[in-house]
């Protein structure tokens, strides 16, 4: 069981670990896309959104309160699907097509990281972790 939550760590860390790296060393590039998007104080949200997917996806992989990681991917994600993916506002039925599939992603990679807290809260002993939980559940 250990090695299986390991590597379930590992996949689902990898995805935020690159765009974390992407964030923050293309921060003037994704701040334009986040401005042409509405977001407010573009550059200083694409900054703060790469610490988050950094230490929320380092949290998770390496197992140094998991819980709270899974959280702040959670924190990341849901505000991303509503503000930089609203497919409601599109016309152009491609673009709309395009957003949606990206806001569905988001909410459910939402939905993976909080039943991820709630699995990391629960469970006191992972095992393959440097760290217990933070949070405790039931």
């Amino acid at each position: 069981m250990d090695v299986v939550v390991l590597i379930g760590r590992i996949l689902f860390a990898a995805l935020f670990l690159g765009s974390a790296f992407g964030h923050l060393t293309q921060a003037d590039t994704m701040a334009g896309y986040a401005q042409s998007k509405g977001v407010p104080a573009a550059k200083v949200a694409v900054l703060g959104s790469g610490v988050l997917l950094l230490l929320g996806g380092l949290s998770v992989l390496l197992g140094i309160w998991a819980d709270l990681g899974s959280l702040l991917l959670l924190i990341f994600l849901v505000p991303t699907a509503v503000l930089m993916h609203p497919y409601w506002h599109e016309t152009d039925p491609q673009v709309k097509q395009g957003e949606m599939v990206n806001f569905n992603k988001d909410i459910g990679l939402a939905g993976a990281a909080l039943m991820l807290f709630a699995f990391f809260a629960h469970t006191c002993d992972l095992g393959l972790a440097v760290t217990g939980p933070l949070f405790h559940l039931g």
